[in-house]
């Protein structure tokens, strides 16, 4: 494999190759939990070795990753149902294939991530009338006026929003709501206890650069009902509750010891004008 240098991206943008390389896992076992060919036709071509990764993540991260897919696939898949043709953003998109997974043939889809990413993005994923890139930081407020139905979106933020910090999320929540007035979030979050597991058990095990820390850790999700008017939670569950089900008993152990100290949890707000 070449070396990981060769992609050229900074050092939060590198995590993005490790969901990736966990839903390629998953797909590859016997009786997947989720099937996601397209990650594993990335991982097979991709110049990076994923040797320090494959070592040094737990089971238990990898089962984290894809609860989360799991999740956020149901809810998009709901969405849609509710309104066909409407537009899910996909920020911080990096190599993620959910559009591949969850696509009606009838939605507009953005996928948005910063300069480096969107140009590694566009090495393995194309783009189409339905689907586009959007190559900004999430806080460039010229992306909204890129969509074009504002009624009806969806914005995901999967692995996001802990890498900024509180000031910037209220900041993100903010203008989500100025702009797209009635959009649903769906997102994961850590709690404070979670950053500093995830720092060092994701990040620092797998061969990560520090800069790429997490930041923003929140005990109380809602607590961001107080940052504005117009916030509002619709739900929030530990991330393996439903997740677990899926494993035997003795399997479970982990998972009930992180959803009790709330490592990382899964998320569905509305915003509306406050």
């Amino acid at each position: 494999m070449a070396d990981s240098k060769e992609l050229k991206l900074g050092s939060v943008q590198e995590t993005l190759l490790l969901p990736l390389w966990g839903r390629a896992v998953e797909t590859r076992k016997e009786r997947p939990l989720l099937i996601d060919k397209k990650a594993v036709s990335i991982i097979k071509t991709i110049p990076y070795d994923f040797a320090v990764i494959s070592k040094n993540i737990s089971r238990l991260t990898r089962a984290a990753w894809i609860a989360r897919s799991i999740y956020l696939d149901k809810k998009i898949l709901s969405f849609i149902n509710s309104y066909p043709d409407a537009t899910v953003v996909n920020v911080g998109c990096g190599l993620d294939t959910t559009f591949d997974r969850v696509d009606n043939g009838k939605i507009q889809w953005i996928d948005l991530d910063l300069p480096d990413s969107i140009e590694l993005r566009r090495k393995y994923i194309s783009e189409s009338f339905r689907r586009s890139f959007i190559s900004c930081s999430v806080f460039d407020k010229s992306w909204y006026s890129q969509i074009r139905d504002s009624k009806k979106v969806m914005i995901m933020l999967a692995g996001v929003i802990y890498y900024f910090a509180e000031t910037e999320v209220k900041n993100l929540f903010n203008d989500i709501r100025t702009y797209l007035p009635g959009a649903e979030m769906i997102f994961d979050y850590s709690s404070k206890k979670g950053v500093e597991v995830a720092n060092k058990r994701v990040i620092d095990k797998g061969g990560m650069d520090k800069s790429a820390y997490l930041k923003w850790g929140i005990d109380n999700i809602y607590e961001i009902e107080k940052w504005f008017s117009g916030i509002n939670v619709l739900e929030t569950i530990p991330i393996f509750r439903e997740h677990k089900k899926n494993y035997p008993l003795y399997k479970r152990i982990g998972f009930n010891i992180s959803d009790a100290l709330k490592i990382m949890s899964l998320a569905r707000v509305k915003v509306n004008a406050g």
